[in-house]
């Protein structure tokens, strides 16, 4: 739950300074939930999606990382208009979705730096289940997750960030 925490903190320290638009506030809690969720349960045990569709693991995780690409594309979308970084939308989407993948292959290294750092099982630390693609799944479905809300939280995205800066995208 620290990111959420973290996050949370950030939120609050920039509130002031950088507002940010509705969507991203509620998407944010929404990443924040799910987060928390996880970390009640343990992703490996929560419990609507023990055997969900029949699968012979718990699949919770894999909703943890596709908001791992999901939310972080718009905020980082909603940084880079603002502050004028990358002009041209082709560009400023690959730019998006190299930082999520860049921040997904990160969390899945400090995962593995923290289950050998602490001595415990790696397997149960890492919350693989048995799955030997679990690592390159869980990053398939950041780039997933960034990909779709860029297509579809774009249009409304930029209507938000008209309406709370002037700006346009």
């Amino acid at each position: 739950m620290a990111p959420a925490i973290i996050g949370g903190l950030l939120l609050v320290a920039t509130y002031n300074n950088f507002r940010l638009t509705p969507i991203l506030y509620f998407f944010i809690l929404l990443h924040c939930i799910v987060l928390m969720v996880g970390g009640h349960y343990t992703y490996a045990e929560v419990p609507f999606f023990d055997g969900l569709f029949g699968a012979e693991r718990n699949n919770y995780d894999k909703v943890g990382h596709f908001f791992q690409g999901f939310v972080p594309a718009l905020l980082a979308r909603e940084i880079l208009i603002r502050k004028e970084i990358i002009n041209g939308d082709v560009w400023r989407n690959i730019i998006i979705v190299s930082i999520c993948l860049a921040f997904s292959a990160f969390y899945e290294l400090i995962e593995w730096w923290v289950a050998l750092a602490t001595g415990e099982d790696a397997e149960a630390f890492l919350g693989t289940q048995g799955y030997v693609w679990d690592t390159q799944s869980d990053m398939g479905l950041a780039l997933f997750g960034a990909i779709v809300s860029l297509i579809v939280l774009s249009v409304p995205h930029n209507r938000q960030l008209k309406s709370v800066t002037g700006q346009n995208a």
